[in-house]
């Protein structure tokens, strides 16, 4: 299925604007009450001033912003690192051919059922297309996602990036960097839906890391050309989703062979992420208590999730293609044309070095959170496991509020924290494993919108009756009545 907008034909992309049309009157008609209701901060210009600030506009981001602005927040902004249509990492560094969500997943949708990935899908290939699919591929994804962005004309900023967040008297300062060079935005809350490395950075094994020059070494998950390593050896590390993702498309670019190696002897068959798809779970995860939720990451972490059998099987499908349970890596040699990697069965001599090795939490790594990093709370400021479920890499994660706010490691130091939500992977731990993908957005973006609306609402709270008093718009027009007809009817 093609997913070239280029390539949509001319009846289609009809279709698709009547489809647009369609969402933008469903939107309307399901919008009561519409009015706008946060006042600007006293003393200050609504124009200076942002009510919410996302970083980043990709699928969460721009969930995000329809949201608050069917609760009447209508002074908000997205920015996003990337170029405009290709944010988040479905045109970078995704390279599955079809998403690991099932199809019939909603949420971003608000219930708008003309605003559906299926709806837009079934426009776009037909329905019998849609049936035929068990997950939505890939590209056809993001085209749905700008679309959806398209739809709902939302204020974004693109090539933007966020260099730092400090408090700013009664509101935060986040400083940017463009194109343009360096600059602030004031605004009252942040929401960072920054996706699966927001909470720190992409993992290679130190061991790797400075054994292999960076010409020969790369992660799974960076932005690379596969059809630049064409004709090598490649040797991978890993045996998750985004090894076997990277393997497939770098054999069907041409690479000479790739030799994938993991540490288990069975790669993982049950997915556990289907078990926790309940409302239940996905809209009260943050209430059960700590053991019972660093049990449950616990348990993701350890028994971890397979790919999917679509990237499973397209890796497979090669000749050149090896995998190799049971096969750490113990120790990798470069000598300036090749790496050996020794295991402890035999020798690997490889052109090539990808780690697809997963993401490592560390809010020093992000450039929004690194000047205040310390002074927001983790996990192993909380909770102390027992001897038998300890995991350190577990303990980095931050310990957030229930609707996703930063909490400050010292009570009293920096309340301002509270106003900044960590709606990404950094969520992991404190509100379960997928609460900001696709699958969790239904429940968990209506209770981290409701805490900013509500927020907003109790600051309001001392001018409320003086407003109300004030309101003078007439709804009732009375004429002007005879004096002789009252005293009439008062006789009667």
């Amino acid at each position: 299925m093609g997913a070239n907008p280029l390539a949509t034909p001319p009846d289609t992309l009809a279709a698709l604007d009547a489809l647009a049309e369609r969402a933008r009157h469903e939107l309307a008609m399901t919008a009561y009450p519409a009015k706008s209701w946060v006042k600007p901060l006293p003393g200050r210009d609504a124009a200076d001033v942002i009510d919410v600030l996302i970083v980043g506009a990709g699928q969460s981001g721009m969930a995000c912003a329809l949201a608050l602005r069917r609760d009447g927040i209508d002074n908000v902004l997205l920015i996003d690192e990337n170029p405009a249509g290709t944010e988040g990492p479905w045109e970078t560094y995704a390279r599955m051919i079809e998403l690991r969500t099932p199809k019939f997943t909603v949420g971003m949708d608000m219930g708008i059922p003309s605003l559906t990935a299926q709806s837009w899908f079934e426009t776009r290939y037909g329905r019998e297309a849609w049936a035929a699919i068990t997950r939505v591929p890939r590209q056809d994804w993001m085209n749905y996602l700008r679309w959806y962005r398209r739809v709902l004309d939302l204020p974004i900023r693109n090539e933007v990036r966020v260099t730092g967040i400090e408090p700013a008297a009664d509101c935060l300062r986040v400083f940017t960097a463009s194109n343009d060079g360096a600059g602030a935005l004031l605004a009252r809350r942040v929401i960072l839906a920054t996706g699966y490395d927001g909470s720190g950075h992409w993992q290679i094994p130190d061991f790797i890391r400075t054994a292999v020059a960076p010409e020969r070494l790369l992660h799974s998950n960076q932005v690379f050309d596969c059809a630049a390593l064409r004709g090598l050896r490649v040797g991978m590390l890993g045996h998750g989703a985004s090894a076997f993702d990277t393997a497939g498309a770098l054999l069907e670019a041409g690479v000479g062979s790739v030799d994938l190696c993991y540490r288990r002897q069975q790669i993982p068959t049950i997915n556990p992420h289907r078990w926790i798809e309940s409302a239940g779970f996905l809209k009260h995860y943050p209430e059960l208590s700590d053991d019972i939720r660093w049990q449950t990451a616990y348990h993701f972490e350890t028994a971890d999730q397979p790919p999917t059998q679509r990237s499973f099987d397209n890796a497979s499908r090669h000749a050149n293609f090896r995998r190799h349970p049971g096969t750490p890596w113990l120790r990798v040699e470069d000598n300036g044309r090749t790496v050996k990697v020794h295991t402890p069965h035999t020798v690997f001599e490889f052109d090539f070095i990808i780690a697809a090795t997963g993401s490592q939490p560390d809010l020093a790594a992000r450039p929004e959170l690194a000047a205040i990093e310390a002074q927001i709370l983790r996990w192993a400021d909380v909770y102390q496991p027992p001897p038998a479920l300890v995991n350190p890499v577990l303990g980095l994660y931050p310990y957030l509020g229930p609707h996703y706010e930063l909490r400050e490691r010292t009570p009293g130091s920096a309340p301002w924290l509270s106003h900044i939500h960590a709606y990404s992977f950094a969520a992991y731990v404190s509100q379960g494993p997928h609460s900001t993908s696709i699958s969790g957005h239904r429940h968990s973006i209506p209770r981290m919108i409701r805490s900013i609306t509500r927020s907003f609402f109790m600051e309001q709270q001392g001018s409320m009756v003086e407003s109300l008093k004030a309101y003078d718009e007439a709804e009732l027009v009375v004429p002007d009545t005879p004096a002789g007809a009252t005293r009439t009817q008062h006789a009667a």
